[in-house]
């Protein structure tokens, strides 16, 4: 955590050989055939049926993009500079990829759902919608303690909105009307997909010698944050995690351009859907102390979280508290039943006082980021992103209670970083 990230470590230059050669078309190749066998152990084994029906979809998806990406391969060693194994080639298999293994099953998930079939969705979803019709009906989103404990105790874990009150937001549609397209899911891959598009114009809008190079770091980004099972499936089965990630990288993208201040706003939209976001806008607040330009992040990165709380704050307080403090610190009426057998859950299961010393190394390690951040703040927006993916690879490995999916995080903010750095570096200077 206190290495320098601003410079080019050994793993990074290794990372680049592996990422470039043969065109990137060898590891387009291994992502999406290890991603087939993935969704085909997911649709077998699986005790998840929403993860089952996405399996059997995503593996023909994945299967078939895996023998173009063993085509393009072909063609490049034949007639090596042909456009058909060239980037523009690579990134419409990898929107096919996403098509068919994310928002395919989303699409078919959805009308199954509305067609009756309530082993469709993932609990996150059922949990969206209900905030989006309290919101609507109570302004806020928030069921408060008395609430909770009168709900029959097989249902007071889904009275639980352990969300930021901006998450309600993607749930107003099936307030509104009950229909496939207002499945929460939907919404949530039509955000996604937004802002991913917009943080791909924003690192591609200048030319330059690194441009090549930088375009084709953004594609293995954009993969990271797509196609990959760990997206590609929380999308289809859950989703909530999907815009806030989406978000979290569009703030990069517009950090390495120079815009600190538009950079702010988009991370604090997604600080406004989920707290996974806040440490990604304290470190992007201390990159813009560098720039001179720290308020004016603040002001969106901080700011909209806030504004966010305040209505629902005024409404009623002690449901506001109850939802994002108590239950996600395990002080509410039910424990979250995410587990993951990382490190904190096995510390805090199996040792004496277990939870105390799983606490304990958090803090560890928020101090050891703070202190990074006083002492030498990211100068840049790769640094930023270096230090927010190992900082949350962190945290997710020690929290106590946590899921697999949410590794979605650290893995496309680490991949992210070579396009960043790319990114930003000016026209006039070698790559």
């Amino acid at each position: 955590m206190t290495a320098d990230a601003d410079r080019t470590a050994p793993a990074s230059r290794r990372w680049q050989a592996v990422d470039t050669a043969g065109g990137g078309l060898p590891l387009d190749l291994g992502l999406y055939a290890v991603s087939a066998v993935f969704a085909a152990v997911t649709a077998a084994t699986s005790t998840l049926l929403p993860h089952r029906a996405w399996g059997t979809l995503a593996t023909i998806g994945y299967a078939l993009a895996a023998l173009a990406a063993a085509g393009q391969l072909l063609v490049r060693r034949r007639r090596s500079g042909t456009p058909l194994a060239g980037l523009r080639a690579r990134w419409a298999v990898t929107g096919f990829a996403w098509a068919t293994t994310a928002l395919l099953p989303v699409v078919a998930q959805s009308i199954q759902r509305a067609g009756g079939r309530t082993d469709r969705a993932q609990e996150e979803v059922v949990v969206v919608e209900h905030a989006g019709a309290r919101l609507a009906e109570h302004g806020t989103p928030y069921l408060g303690h008395d609430a909770i404990a009168a709900l029959p105790p097989g249902e007071q874990l889904l009275g639980y909105t352990p969300y930021q009150p901006g998450m309600a937001l993607f749930g107003l549609p099936r307030a509104a009307t009950d229909a496939w397209w207002t499945d929460a899911r939907v919404w949530f891959a039509l955000v996604t997909a937004l802002a991913l598009a917009a943080a791909v114009l924003t690192l591609r809008a200048t030319a330059g010698p690194a441009a090549p190079r930088r375009d084709a770091a953004v594609l293995r980004a954009v993969q990271a944050a797509t196609v990959l099972p760990i997206c590609a499936l929380t999308l289809a089965t859950g989703g909530d995690d999907l815009p806030v990630l989406a978000l979290c990288l569009l703030a990069l993208a517009l950090a390495a351009t120079g815009r600190p201040g538009r950079a702010g706003l988009a991370v604090g939209a997604a600080g406004a859907l989920k707290l996974f976001a806040w440490p990604v806008a304290v470190v992007l607040v201390c990159w813009a102390v560098t720039r001179r330009a720290g308020l004016r992040t603040a002001l969106g990165a901080l700011g909209l979280p806030v504004l966010a709380l305040l209505p629902v704050l005024l409404v009623d307080r002690d449901a506001l508290v109850e939802n994002v403090v108590r239950f996600p610190l395990g002080h509410g009426l039910v424990t979250s039943p995410a587990q993951s057998p990382f490190p904190g859950h096995l510390i805090a299961t199996a040792l004496p006082a277990g939870r105390l010393v799983a606490a304990a190394l958090l803090v560890a390690v928020a101090v050891a980021i703070a202190v990074r951040l006083l002492r030498r703040p990211p100068r840049t927006a790769a640094a930023t992103a270096l230090i927010c993916g190992y900082g949350l690879l962190a945290a997710i490995l020690l929290m106590p209670s946590t899921r697999f999916g949410y590794l979605l995080y650290p893995l496309a903010l680490l991949v992210i970083a070579p396009a960043l750095a790319l990114a930003e570096r000016r026209p006039d200077v070698a790559p």
